[in-house]
Order: C-alpha cells, then structure tokens, then sequence
C-alpha cells in the first residue's frame, strides 16, 4: 500500500514537471513566432517553356465545298446518294422526269428535218433560176428576147440565193433549239463535279424543284473531310502579330482534353464587323486523317507567336506581389536604387516617384495607381503581349528569411508564367503572397497605400 502511494505521488510530480516543460516550449515558440512577422508563400524560380500567344475562336470547314444543284426544272425521280454517302467526280447522284424534256427533244429533231429539207428546196430553186438566167442571158446577147426578160432572170437568181442563205440559218437555228433541248435532257441526270463526301440533302424523292432565277440546291459535297480549314476571327489588336506558316493550336468540344495542330494558311484583308467589333478571318490549314473533326465545329484557337525553350520562368503571381506598407518604408532607399533605371534606358514599368507615368497610362501619384494599372494592362489585358524585355520588381526572399526588392529584365509571358532575361537565376524564392500578420498580408498589382507610389 505505501509503495502504491510513493508511485502515485512520483506520477504527480513527473506530470506538473512535464506541463511545466510544455509550457515553455510554446511559449518560446510563440515568442520567435511574433519577432518573425508575417510569414510568405513563395515559388522556387525554375527553368521551362513559355510562349507568347494570341487567341481566338473560329469554325471548321472543309476546304472545298461543292453545292450541287438543278439548271432544269422537274420532279425528283430517283436519288443515289445520300448523307454521309461517298461519291466520285462524274457519279449520278440524282434523276429528274425526263418525260417533257425528252418531248422537247422530239419537237427540236423534227423542227430540224423540216428546216434540213428547206434548204434542200432552196436550193433546187436556186438551180433552176441559175439555168433560166443563162438561157435568158445568151437569147438577150443574141437580141432574141428583151433586156427586160434577162433582168428579171437575173433578179430570180439572186433571190433564190438568198431563199437559200436563209433556209440554211433556219437549218442551225433548228439545230441549236435541238442542242438546247438535248442538253436540257442531259441536266435531268445530276452527277457529282467532285469527288468527296456528302454532308448535305436537301430534296427527297417525289419533290419538284423549280430553277427560274437560281438553281436549287440538292446537295452539298466536301471535296475531302481528310483535309480542313479553320476560320478564325482575330481581332484587330491582335491581327499583326499572325503570319503565314505560324503554328496554331486548338481544342473542340467534341473532344475535350484533346488538342489539334495547325497552321495559318493566310490571314485575309477583308474585315468583319459585328457591334463595332472588327475582326479578320485567319485561315488555319489542319489534318484531319481519323475524321475526328466535322464541318461546324466550334474550335478555341491559340497561335503560337513566339515560344521559348529552357528559359528562366516566375510565376505571374510574382509580379503582382506587393508587401505591406511596413516593409515598404524600411526599403524606401533600397526601393530607389533599384528602380532607377539605368542611363541611357527606359523604365518601363510603372511610375519612378510622384507624379511619373506609368506604363499602362496611368500615373504614379502616391497611391500606386501607375502600378496598378500597368499591371492590368499587361497581366489582364494583354496576355502574351508584354513590353518587349520590360523592367519588372519582384520580391525575393533571402536566406534570412527577409524579402528583398529586385529589379528583373521580363520577356514573354503566356498569361501565367513569364520569362526572366536578367536578375533571378533558378532556385531563387520569389514571394507570390503573405499571411500571418494583418499588416503583412499579400498585396496584388491593384493593392493600395499611400506609400506605393513613391517606389513602385
């Protein structure tokens, strides 16, 4: 019994010593925590690809679009193709009644033989007027007969040869009607102009079409579904920076999480204009061997203008960082010399000072407008379209722990990382956000504070 006790009482001892311990450790820990201030979210800078881009949304279609229609006028008889249906250039495809064409037909051969045996009696006449105007011309040099009689002989001659002219112009008048009216026969049989698929029937059998003014159309046939284009429309901002030959990717919704490949064909100079938008139409030239791709689909577009292999990447969040308004002012100087640019050389990048105007329009006027509205400008609204090697200011994080300013040389983005010319080297931590103090908390490119527009 009394070693239970002494157990006990070592127990109760061993516990408030413990508690003790325990005590301090997070006391200690909470002392360092609150010298540390605020803590930061960072990214290691690191080596990849990043490419400057252009979007925009557009329409597949096959390259050659034949609609195959009716010159003549009739009712459908038989049809031989039909959606989908594979044809070859010269394949019947379909058959108008040709009853009243073969009537016509008829009418132009008979109106022919009648007009051929015309001019046969034309020219019998003609003979026979040629040999009374001989016997009249030789009685007449002989003065057997009056000069009168070998005139009106002569004035029969002449009329028979005319008889004759125009008995021969009714002949092919005759056989151009008869031309037509084959030819009209012929329409009633439609055939294919090319070989390809049809993607389009727009008659059915027992249905009569009327060609007066237009032809009506019967169907519409892809020359080949293996080939296809992309009509794009890029807008006016983006449409100088597209060439001939540049590569284009895309993604429709039949197949999501799946990406074609393409090139740009031409970009052409005719303008569309819808609400005061004004677009161009790239044409962007794609293979389709698998057939996954079909006439009319919506395709999201993106030309890759310029791309960079194993380059020194940050994150656009890098950019956008801003510390609180207390690290600001214990950088003041440093933040000075590192945003004058150097001689010679154009600041890029927001407002140096009060009053200073920024790159996106607007002004550094101590309320970090300037850099804010730069910032938009580029990250929001210009996605892949940055300064050419602009000057940038990041937050690096030293081995201290500490962040530090440091003015980068920027080139191409793509909306998410962008790449970094001079001043980071992979492996350094960038600040991209900051949490653990109210004062300490991350500040984006539209952060205010009165004291933002004196360095950024």
């Amino acid at each position: 019994m009394a070693s239970t006790r002494g157990f006990a009482k070592k127990a109760a001892i061993l516990g408030v010593a413990l508690l003790f311990v325990v005590g301090g450790v997070l006391y200690s820990m909470s002392a360092r925590g609150g010298d540390k201030g605020p803590t930061y979210a960072t990214e290691t800078v690191s080596r990849g690809k990043v490419a400057s881009t252009v979007t925009a949304t557009g329409s597949i279609t096959p390259r050659v679009t034949v609609e195959v229609g009716s010159q003549v006028s009739g009712r459908i008889r038989e049809l031989n193709a039909d959606f989908n249906s594979e044809v070859e250039e010269g394949q019947v495809v379909a058959r108008l009644d040709p009853r009243l064409f073969e009537t016509d037909v008829a009418r132009a051969r008979a109106s022919t033989q009648s007009a051929a045996a015309a001019v046969r009696r034309a020219e019998a006449e003609r003979e026979d007027a040629r040999r009374r105007h001989r016997r009249a011309s030789s009685l007449a040099s002989q003065d057997l007969i009056a000069q009168s009689e070998a005139d009106t002989a002569t004035a029969q001659l002449e009329s028979a040869e005319a008889q004759v002219e125009s008995a021969r112009a009714g002949l092919a008048q005759s056989r151009a009607a008869l031309d037509q009216a084959e030819t009209n026969l012929a329409y009633t049989t439609v055939v294919s102009p090319i070989s390809g698929t049809v993607i389009s029937r727009d008659v059915d059998v027992g249905q009569t079409v009327a060609a007066s003014l237009q032809a009506p159309t019967l169907f519409t046939i892809a020359e080949d579904l293996r080939f296809m284009e992309v009509h794009t429309n890029v807008a006016e901002a983006d449409v100088g920076r597209i060439r001939d030959g540049m590569t284009v990717t895309f993604t429709v919704d039949a197949w999501p999480g799946e990406s074609f490949e393409g090139e740009v064909k031409e970009v052409r100079f005719a303008p569309e204009t819808v609400q005061n938008v004004v677009t161009y139409n790239a044409v962007v030239s794609v293979e389709n061997p698998d057939g996954k791709l079909r006439p009319g689909m919506t395709a999201d577009a993106t030309f890759i203008v310029e791309e960079r292999e194993d380059t020194v990447i940050i994150s656009n969040s890098a950019l956008r960082f801003r510390p609180s308004q207390e690290i600001l002012d214990s950088f003041e100087e440093e933040m000075r010399a590192a945003m004058a640019p150097p001689a010679g050389s154009r600041a890029t990048d927001g407002a140096v000072g009060t009053g200073g105007k920024g790159k996106g329009g607007g002004r550094g006027d101590g309320s970090g407008r300037g850099q804010m509205e730069g910032d938009e400008a580029r990250e929001g609204l210009g996605v892949g379209r940055p300064d050419p090697e602009s000057i940038r200011v990041v937050w690096r994080l030293t081995d201290e722990g500490k962040p530090e300013p440091v003015r980068v040389r920027t080139g191409i983005t793509d909306g998410r990382s962008t790449e970094v010319l001079r001043g980071l080297e992979p492996g350094d931590l960038v600040i991209v956000g900051s949490a653990g103090s109210a004062t300490g908390q991350s500040r984006s490119s539209g952060a205010s504070g009165s004291g933002m527009g004196r360095f950024l």
